[in-house]
């Protein structure tokens, strides 16, 4: 049986946070998340209250069509990083991401958190919060090429790039849930709403066991 000052030292100890459930969503570029995401966030129904997804600080303009995120420049990013303003924090494809510590406070209330977040960010968040489920949502390479090349964003270097990170082994997740969405986003997007059902229903009752 854990003794009373056991549970005190426990109850004050910030880190790591105990209470709902933190779901990292990463993957290859071109690989869908977004819509994954979206899917399932639409047909989330009574859930929908529970279930926050996370809106990121990056060092890009909000454009028309893309993400809905914050935007800091480079030097205020830095600061705020500096000032301890993110739960996670990376730098990739020439951009600066971060999570707001806000979602601390969601997760602390018991709700899921959703985010869309870099594989190397991966080991800071789950040692941040006890309830951690990484989702890989991925797609056979011909298919990212595919997708990436008609984005038409990027240079032909770029686009090697993005892929070469794809394929790099070193950016495996232990644990992690493998969503393939090569085929109709129907199929991954029901696969990650059962994720976000789960997840749900694990914040119920997470913090009692």
């Amino acid at each position: 049986m854990i003794s009373a000052s056991m549970e005190r030292a426990r109850a004050e100890t910030p880190f790591p946070i105990r209470q709902g459930v933190f779901v990292a969503v990463a993957g290859p570029s071109g690989a869908g998340k977004d819509s994954v995401m979206q899917y399932a966030r639409d047909r989330l129904g009574p859930l929908a209250a529970d279930i926050v997804f996370a809106r990121r600080v990056i060092t890009r303009p909000m454009e028309a069509g893309s993400e809905i995120h914050d935007s800091l420049d480079e030097g205020a990013f830095e600061k705020a990083e500096a000032e301890g303003s993110f739960a996670a924090s990376w730098r990739a494809n020439g951009l600066c991401y971060g999570l707001p510590t806000e979602l601390d406070d969601v997760a602390r209330a018991g709700q899921v958190v959703v985010a869309n977040v870099s594989r190397a960010a991966i080991p800071t968040l789950s040692e941040r919060y006890l309830n951690f489920q990484p989702v890989i949502i991925t797609a056979p390479r011909n298919v990212l090429a595919d997708r990436l090349a008609a984005r038409g964003r990027e240079s032909r270097e770029e686009l090697l790039k993005r892929l070469e990170r794809a394929d790099a082994t070193e950016l495996q997740v232990p644990q992690a849930l493998v969503i393939d969405n090569s085929g109709p986003l129907e199929r991954a997007g029901e696969q990650f709403l059962a994720v976000l059902r789960k997840a749900a229903a694990w914040s119920d009752v997470c913090d009692t066991v």
